[in-house]
């Protein structure tokens, strides 16, 4: 039952719309949209990168 509660999903760049990173979240506790500021290597700067499923 804990596995069904942490999900999967990965981090889209929002510039170049390439999936950089993979995460996990509690959706009980974060129920909206995980979105974070990480590089992208393809951009070559900081941009935010919002959550897709997997």
């Amino acid at each position: 039952m804990a596995s069904e509660i942490r999900i999967k999903l990965l981090l889209e760049c929002t510039g170049c719309k390439r999936r950089n990173y993979a995460s996990e979240k509690n959706k009980r506790n974060t129920t909206a949209k995980l979105e974070l500021r990480k590089y992208c290597p393809w951009c070559n700067k900081h941009l935010p990168h919002r959550e897709v499923k997997i």
